[in-house]
Parts: structure tokens; C-alpha cells; sequence
């Protein structure tokens, strides 16, 4: 069975440049970003079909998964390793007749530890729960706790991601609070050095698995 792999969880900034976009995530695989999620809300079909099926070619050559944001569609059209789903995308039981059983698919489950054992039961192969801090991408999101984290790591079967705010200094109360993934879009993409800050992301769980 996959198993969606813990670490650092790299999220897309959205762009209209592709050659930058492929750049930078290729730095953060460099660095050793575990994970990559494309994320493009724009209703820009053919750049968001000719990104990710880019980005799914460059993840192969690093052997990390590509996963879609939302758009199981897109995902299944790319061929991406996977998607992830909120409340208002399409449902779980969906994504897997789609995309089959050797994909991942992965639900956010925001504040609530109920939607993420329903997710698991659904089949989900990993859960996400957020924010967890200010985030430029979505300042006025609901927060979630650590005490939610530890809740759901005696619970919770699947990798639990957390989202949110992420950045070097508050990513170790995540981790030993229960996170097996950390998802990051402005601590990593907007570094002066992408490399430097996936790889200072990356230490944490060396650091982690090492005590």
C-alpha cells in the first residue's frame, strides 16, 4: 500500500511565468522537499494543464509525488501522483474511482479531528489540518491548535500534514505535536535562497527522528 510520504510538503505559489515556477520548484527539490502540491486557482485551463504536467515530469526525476490542489480533473488529465481535496471538491470515494488505488489522494480537514477519522474512513491516505498560524496566502483563515494535533495523532491512522503560517521557527511545536508533514508555501518560495530554506526545513525532521 502508498503510503504518502512525511516531510516537507512544498505548495505552489501561482504564476503565469512556468519556466520561473518550474525554477524554484526545482530548487526546493533540490533542497529535499518530500512533496510538491501544484496550486492555481486561476481559471487559466491551459497553462494550469501545461504546468502541471511539467511539474509532474520534473517530481519523477527527483522521485517525489505531485499532487493537485482541487482539481481531480486536472490531476487524472496531468497524470499527477494525486490530489487534494477540500470540503467543496469533488468527494473522496470519487477521486479514488478516478484516479485509481495507486494514487494518493488527500483531504483538508481544517479545525476537525471528526472530518479527518470521516476522511480516513473514506480512504484518504493522508489528512491536513490549518491554519495554524497567520498565512499570507490565507490571513483570515480559522486557526487550528497543537491540542488538536495531539488528539489526532492518538486517533488518526493516516500522515497528518499541517498548514498554515509554517516557518522554521514554529514548525517544531508542529512536529511535536503530531505532524508528519509540514506544508509550506511563503517560507520556502518567497526565501531569498529556495534551496537553503527547503534544506533548513528538511533538518527539522532529521533532527526529529534522531531523538
Amino acid at each position: 500500500m502508498l503510503e504518502f510520504p512525511g516531510g516537507v510538503y512544498a505548495i505552489t505559489p501561482e504564476t503565469a511565468d512556468t519556466e520561473r515556477l518550474l525554477a524554484q520548484v526545482d530548487a526546493a527539490l533540490t533542497g529535499g522537499v518530500a512533496a510538491v502540491q501544484y496550486r492555481d486557482k486561476s481559471q487559466d485551463v491551459a497553462r494550469r494543464h501545461e504546468q502541471a504536467s511539467e511539474l509532474v515530469a520534473l517530481c519523477r526525476r527527483y522521485g517525489a509525488p505531485l499532487i493537485v490542489n482541487d482539481d481531480l480533473r486536472l490531476a487524472d488529465l496531468a497524470g499527477a501522483d494525486g490530489v487534494h481535496l477540500g470540503r467543496d471538491d469533488a468527494s473522496l470515494r470519487e477521486a479514488r474511482i478516478i484516479l485509481g488505488p495507486n494514487k494518493f489522494v488527500g483531504a483538508s480537514c481544517y479545525q476537525s479531528l471528526d472530518l479527518a477519522l470521516a476522511a480516513q474512513a473514506a480512504g484518504a491516505d493522508y489528512v491536513a489540518f490549518g491554519s495554524f498560524f497567520a498565512s499570507p496566502t490565507k490571513p483570515a483563515a480559522p486557526r487550528a491548535s497543537l491540542d488538536l494535533l495531539h488528539a489526532a495523532a492518538a486517533k488518526v491512522r493516516v500522515p497528518i500534514v499541517a498548514i498554515g503560517g509554517i516557518t522554521l521557527a514554529n514548525a517544531p511545536a508542529l512536529l511535536d505535536a503530531g505532524a508528519d508533514g509540514l506544508a509550506v508555501l511563503s517560507a520556502l518560495f518567497d526565501a531569498p535562497d529556495i534551496r537553503a530554506a527547503a534544506r533548513d526545513l528538511n533538518q527539522l525532521f532529521q533532527t526529529e527522528s534522531e531523538q
